[in-house]
């Protein structure tokens, strides 16, 4: 327990914004290359887990990364309160489908794991079955990887301190209201708890690695986050396929157009 005490929400001291900022526009185009590499391949697929409180940035994250992706080649799900329909089917039910296709990133703005963190800290799930959810999220993460997706799981770490600052901005800033909710001062309150069950899924749900990134200043969250994302890419490695002919060859004289 206690790996959350072991990263600074800061990011590391000897970092410098002009030089990390540097650093994040190269690795932005990187993760533009590999993207379309992946997506021309067609067949591995990579699926990006965010998790973390209220305010840590998610969808700013997604924004900065892919800025210079095609939309075409990146899917986003976020995953709220489960509707009727959902909860007729087992958990992971509604996740499953949203898992990308062959050539394709996904997102998961909050993912399955909130089928852990809010069942925990509110106690309307026993914990047998929340016990049996590690597991099959286990098994379930497995058999992705298994079968062509590499999933990246992230942890944006941000401070109470922080949290609380960019939730009052969100109602002093009238650009911001629309990101309020009276419920994110409710999840708050209940820190501790959410921290607690946070540290036992780094333990329990780790045959996939969790990575926590320093997220209380943006440009060290996108640098982070980029880096691990070009890491993985260049170890799938994606190639351009060749032509998909062995015999045919254009009549260009024929293909002239006249006007």
């Amino acid at each position: 327990m206690n790996i959350l005490k072991k990263h600074n929400p800061d990011g590391p001291s000897s970092w410098r914004k002009p030089k990390i900022e540097r650093e994040t526009g190269k690795l932005l185009d990187e993760i533009y290359e590999w993207s379309k590499k992946l997506y021309g391949e067609s067949q591995q697929s990579v699926l990006l887990v965010l998790q973390g409180m209220d305010a840590s940035g998610k969808d700013g994250l997604v924004r900065e990364l892919f800025q210079k992706v095609s939309p075409a080649w990146v899917n986003v799900h976020s995953f709220k309160k489960p509707t009727d329909e959902e909860l007729a089917h087992d958990f992971l039910w509604r996740v499953h489908s949203k898992t990308p296709k062959k050539g394709m990133i996904t997102v998961f703005n909050r993912s399955h794991y909130e089928d852990i963190l809010v069942p925990s800290v509110y106690g309307y799930i026993d914990k047998k079955t929340i016990d049996n959810r590690y597991k099959q999220i286990n098994d379930f993460e497995q058999m992705l990887e298994e079968n062509g997706t590499k999933i990246i799981k992230i942890y944006m770490n941000l401070s109470l301190n922080v949290q609380e600052r960019k939730l009052r901005e969100r109602i002093d800033t009238p650009e911001k209201h629309w990101k309020h909710s009276d419920g994110d001062w409710e999840t708050r309150s209940q820190w501790n708890e959410f921290m607690e069950v946070y540290e036992r899924i780094f333990e329990r749900c780790n045959e996939v690695p969790w990575h926590i990134v320093p997220c209380n200043r943006n440009w060290t969250k996108v640098y982070s986050v980029a880096k691990i994302i070009v890491e993985e890419l260049r170890k799938m490695d994606p190639k351009f396929p060749p032509l998909d002919s062995n015999s045919f060859t254009p009549n260009y004289e024929k293909a002239k157009i006249s006007y």
